[in-house]
């Protein structure tokens, strides 16, 4: 039997390639012929089954015919199958040589090959040229201050347009890290570094029986690891949370070495009283950024926040 205009070429590697309407088309003039076969002869509906089930009888011996392993269908073999099974009747579908589930399975792939496109290059955004990535790494180390909008921008005034987003990707995978640090000791090490002479404090609650929720506040020495707490009270306002900085300069007096930076978050119950109470003591006081709890580590994992 002739191969049709449009489909697929048996020879092919790539998969099915044919024409979806050509295919169609071929399809229904395929079923018209078999439901002229059945209802259109003189001996009657059954007999007219009856000839074109001996059709696809027929067709099927030629299909293993070609090989002697697994019969391997064609597109024209489908076409018949498929249009022989809305004709002849469901008492003598034995007859053929694939089941309903394959035909189901046959029109899925019909769908899924309709819904699914050829891509038009690598997903993702383009890489960038590799004189602008050289370009950008130099203007980070150059510069160190300058942050990625910076960079951005600068960028522009040169013609050249890349994200932020896209600098930051390259200088973390450069190691360069965030702006305006790119050079010294990073947050851990000077933790490390520093850590006889620091002081981390945070607040935390505690719920009590009769729900009423009760402030401490907590200072942790990093050096030792040792702990200073405060006596709890439900209203932290302004005098009581200065009071607790002076009890902890009356702690800390005894210590060889004094204590030089005291970190602590933005929360509001930080007053100005309470940060003079430490720069009179020599201290200097380092805000954590904003939501960033990783930058009062120790603190944090005491609480268990």
């Amino acid at each position: 039997m002739p191969r049709p205009v449009g489909v697929e070429n048996p020879d092919s590697r790539s998969g099915p390639q044919y024409d979806r309407p050509m295919f169609s088309l071929f399809y229904f003039a395929v079923r018209a012929l078999a439901c002229l076969i059945v209802t259109g002869g003189q001996r009657g509906r059954d007999d007219g089954a009856k000839d074109l089930e001996i059709l696809v009888l027929r067709h099927q011996l030629r299909v293993l015919q070609r090989t002697s392993g697994r019969p391997k269908l064609r597109p024209i073999d489908r076409v018949l199958f498929a249009a022989a099974s809305r004709v002849i009747p469901r008492d003598r579908w034995v007859a053929f040589l694939v089941t309903p589930a394959t035909l189901l399975r046959w029109h899925r792939e019909l769908v899924r090959r309709k819904w699914t496109y050829r891509g038009t290059g690598r997903p993702g955004r383009p890489p960038i040229d590799r004189e602008v990535r050289e370009l950008i790494l130099r203007l980070a180390r150059e510069n160190p201050r300058w942050g990625c909008v910076r960079i951005e921008g600068e960028l522009r005034k040169l013609g050249i347009r890349v994200g932020a987003t896209t600098i930051r990707s390259l200088l973390r995978t450069a190691r360069l890290g965030p702006a305006p640090r790119r050079t010294g000791p990073s947050w851990t090490e000077f933790l490390r570094a520093e850590a006889n002479g620091i002081v981390a404090c945070d607040f935390f609650t505690v719920e009590t029986a009769w729900l009423r929720t009760l402030y401490v506040l907590l200072f942790i020495e990093l050096g030792s690891r040792r702990i200073h707490l405060s006596s709890s009270t439900a209203h932290p306002d302004s005098a009581w949370v200065t009071q607790q900085a002076r009890n902890l300069a009356l702690d800390l007096e005894t210590r060889a070495r004094p204590i030089r930076f005291l970190i602590r978050d933005r929360d509001t119950k930080f007053t100005k009283a309470f940060d003079a109470v430490v720069l009179s003591e020599g201290a200097r006081v380092i805000l954590t950024p904003i939501r960033a709890p990783n930058a009062n580590a120790y603190a944090e994992r005491v609480i268990e926040t």
